[in-house]
């Protein structure tokens, strides 16, 4: 599922205080990026046994290599998803959540968008 209008969408920022920033919030960068891109997860826990939730921030390199560390990244409507074990993490729209759980994912994307906002390249 998009989560749309968070204001992260779109914003420009350095890779490294990026990086710091959606480390210093809880969003692990991802082992799978490669020189354009990178992607940010967090995991939201649930009361549902066995069941785990993920916002996914995702962006792209507009200058630089993200290998080499030097990338200015631009990012994207970020998604959450719903993790099936054993086959991995679904966002797609077919996806149902919980209103409180949207409301914390917007939440805790809007609290990055502000963070973000104070690095960014212009």
């Amino acid at each position: 599922m998009k989560l749309e209008g968070t204001g992260i969408e779109g914003l420009v920022c350095d890779l490294k205080p990026l990086t710091h920033i959606m480390e210093s919030n809880g969003f692990i960068l991802g082992g799978s990026w490669d020189y354009e891109r990178v992607t940010y997860d967090y995991k939201v826990d649930s009361p549902e046994k066995n069941v785990t939730y993920y916002i996914r921030i995702q962006g792209y390199a507009i200058e630089g290599d993200v290998d080499r560390g030097n990338a200015v990244i631009q990012l994207v409507t970020p998604l959450l998803g719903k993790h099936y074990y054993p086959h991995g993490v679904e966002y797609g729209e077919q996806e149902e959540f919980t209103s409180s759980l949207i409301e914390r994912a917007n939440k805790a994307v809007q609290n990055l968008q502000e963070a973000v906002v104070q690095h960014q390249k212009s």
